[in-house]
This record gives C-alpha cells, structure tokens and sequence, in this order.
C-alpha cells in the first residue's frame, strides 16, 4: 500500500485506539563487537533514522505500552526499561507530517515519554514492521542524521545511563552471561565516551567485589585467552544500592 494511504488509514484506527496527544520513544542500548550500539529505523518516505516509538492504548497503563512496544521491535519482553524524561516542546514532530491533512492523527501535538532500554543483543530479533523500510543497530560512535528531535532524547538517554552506571544493572543487562574483562572494560568506555586506564579499571572492578573469575577462558584469539566472568548478581544488587563509590 502506498505509504501516504497506509497513514491516512492507520490515523482512523488511532483515534480509536490509542489516547490523544501522548506517545512514547525508546532508545534501546546494546552493546555488540565490542561497540556501545542504538537500534534505529527508517520510515519509508524519509531518509533520517529515528528511534522506535509508539502511542499508549486507551485501556493501557503507560509501562505496558513501553513494553508492548519494545516486544514488537526486538521481539522479546526481558529487556531492562527505565522511564527517563518527557519532551514536549511545541512543534517537535508535528512539521515531519506537514503535507498532510491538520485532522491526521500523526500530525498532532504529541508529548513524548522517553524510556532507555538495555538489550543483550543475542536476544534481540529485528522487525520491520509496515510503516519502516529498515531497521538496524547503529554504532553511538558513527551516527546518522535523525528525523524529528530524536537526537535530543537520544542524547539525554546517553546522559542518563551515564549518570546511572553506578546505581543501575546496566553492565549486567548490556553483556552475555558470561563476558572477559576487556569486554567489560570496552563497554563502561562505549558509555562514558573516553577511554580508561586498563591497570586502574581491573583495580576498581575487582575492589568492588562483584565479578565471579570462572574456570574457564575465551577460546580463538590470537593472544592469550583471556579469563571469564560473570556477575555475581547478589553482590552486584547490593553493592548498587549503595552506589558503586568513585569516578570513573
């Protein structure tokens, strides 16, 4: 069906179903290659990316939307989500719909609710669904350009995840159950945006007792095997709910 006609049909079933004027955004995280990395789409009459979304059921509360949501683009439910701002500056969507008619339900004034979420990536299966002509995993470090404002929620979830690694499972959720230190290492600089000082960060990492050394080592490098960890996750819960002390 032709893009402009699927909208219009879609804007009547919208006003049935969904409530008016509030809407939800997702950035979800992950971390792959060794790279920290952002799921983006593209709709199909634009050549900007954006982050997947939606709008909250009339008989939804606003979580399970977010849930719904994230199941119907990584096609799993357990995914770490955590509500982190509202953007609702006038005209943040609406003009990225302005050849369509004023009565169009994509065309409102929506108020965005911004969720992060972390997704161990070998979990993930992607869905293009009938409004996408694509939808891949960015590197944070090489970006493309984003339609609407959703540089500006993706940047203030970045922030935010900044701000909350020491008090949130985040290295838990990003990484496989089992992960070598580098890995780790490389994951805590994909959020931060700097590099670390690979003595200093064992030092802290293990001080903090949290990791649990197994038997074991990653096999097919080219250099020595480096050991495996997991986290121990009763350790890791409580040492976050006093925050893990220092900066990084």
């Amino acid at each position: 069906m032709e893009f402009k006609k699927l909208l219009e049909k879609r804007s009547e079933e919208s006003w049935k179903r969904f409530i008016p004027t509030l809407s939800i955004d997702c950035v979800i995280f992950s971390f792959h290659e060794n790279e920290l990395q952002v799921l983006l789409l593209k709709l199909r009459d634009r050549e900007e990316w954006g982050l997947p979304g939606g709008y909250v059921e009339k008989i939804e509360n606003v979580d399970d939307a977010a849930i719904r949501i994230l199941k119907d683009r990584t096609g799993t439910e357990n995914i770490y989500l955590q509500q982190f701002y509202t953007f609702g500056n006038l005209n943040r969507s609406e003009f990225a719909f302005e050849k369509y008619a004023d009565n169009m339900w994509h065309k409102q004034r929506f108020v965005s609710i911004g969720y992060y979420a972390l997704a161990e990536h070998s979990h993930v299966n992607l869905f293009v669904d009938e409004f996408s002509s694509a939808v891949k995993w960015h590197s944070i470090e090489n970006l493309p350009e984003f339609m609407m404002d959703h540089r500006i929620i993706f940047d203030k979830a970045l922030i935010t995840l900044r701000e909350q690694l020491n008090n949130h499972p985040i290295g838990y959720n990003l990484l496989p159950e089992k992960f070598t230190m580098p890995e780790l290492q490389k994951l805590y600089e994909g959020i931060l945006g700097k590099k670390l000082n690979r003595g200093n960060f064992y030092r802290k990492i293990l001080r903090y007792d949290i990791l649990t050394k197994l038997d074991e080592s990653r096999k097919g490098g080219a250099h020595k095997a480096p050991d495996l960890y997991s986290f121990d996750l009763e350790k890791y819960n409580s040492a976050l709910k006093e925050g893990l002390k220092g900066n990084w």
